[in-house]
């Protein structure tokens, strides 16, 4: 008879190491909320330095190893700093969460070039580089890890018009994903990917960034998109934080180059 496996060890990440990228709030702040429960010592690195050390304040309540950083992915230096200090206030690197990214609301015919190259550098250029940095180093350890790049459902199709620098961004988000994967499988490094739909967040209850829309005009934006969800409802952080969860875990152990939606089954519509 087989030897019975403790279930709870699967999503275990007892001695592991982690980054969260725009881990200060939102979706970042549930992931690396869970990674903590489960055990993992934590780098919230975000941009907005108060909000990272006010998440790092709250994530060690209980006795957990959790810092901040505050950094802006798309500076140059932003990689090399991340896996700097994850390497020096852990001693190593498991896990990267590549989730920090922007999503401002402007139709193509009226977007400048600053602002899709804004929107390329921090969404897909700091990924990318930032993943090169992290799989440098987990090579070098020898044992393995994980990378978890956060997508959207607009990796896929996009959702309204206005967001054509998010959705080239997150459609080569999906395909760094792929590519790095099959780069990075003979060291024993997954790189999966997690395609939210809509999420309500501290960013999501705001106007979006240069839409021109009023508070009002957003809400009733999202509760249109909410009318096409299956599900019937928004997501939340907690949503995409256990599916994060799980593919940081020994639990997604024989899956690479993947994408799992999130979306409450709003691509079906």
């Amino acid at each position: 008879m087989d030897e019975l496996i403790d279930v709870r060890s699967i999503c275990s990440l007892e001695g592991k190491s982690a980054v969260v990228t725009g881990g200060a709030m939102g979706i970042g702040f549930g992931i690396a909320k869970r990674f903590a429960e489960a055990g993992a010592a934590v780098l919230v690195a975000d941009i907005d330095e108060s909000a990272a050390k006010a998440a790092a304040v709250r994530l060690s309540d209980a006795g957990r190893r959790i810092e901040a950083l505050a950094v802006d992915m798309g500076d140059n230096s932003a990689p090399e700093r991340i896996v700097t200090r994850c390497i020096e206030s852990f001693g190593g690197l498991d896990v990267l969460v590549n989730n920090a990214g922007i999503f401002p609301k402007v139709p193509a015919l009226e977007m400048q070039p600053e602002l899709f190259d804004r929107v390329m550098r921090i969404n897909l250029r700091g990924l990318v580089f930032l993943s090169r940095a992290a799989g440098l180093r987990m090579i070098e350890q020898r044992r393995g890890g994980k990378i978890i790049n956060i997508g959207s459902i607009d990796s896929l199709r996009p959702s309204m018009i206005g967001l054509a620098a998010y959705d080239a961004s997150k459609g080569g988000v999906l395909m760094f994903t792929r590519s790095f994967a099959l780069e990075m499988a003979a060291h024993g490094v997954q790189v999966n990917a997690i395609l939210p739909g809509g999420i309500t967040t501290e960013g999501t209850s705001r106007p979006l960034e240069g839409s021109g829309m009023t508070k009002e005009q957003t809400d009733e934006l999202m509760a249109n998109f909410v009318k096409k969800i299956p599900l019937g409802r928004m997501g939340v952080p907690d949503d995409i934080a256990k599916v994060a969860l799980f593919l940081a875990s020994s639990g997604s152990d024989y899956m690479t180059g993947s994408h799992v939606v999130v979306d409450g089954g709003a691509l079906l519509t």
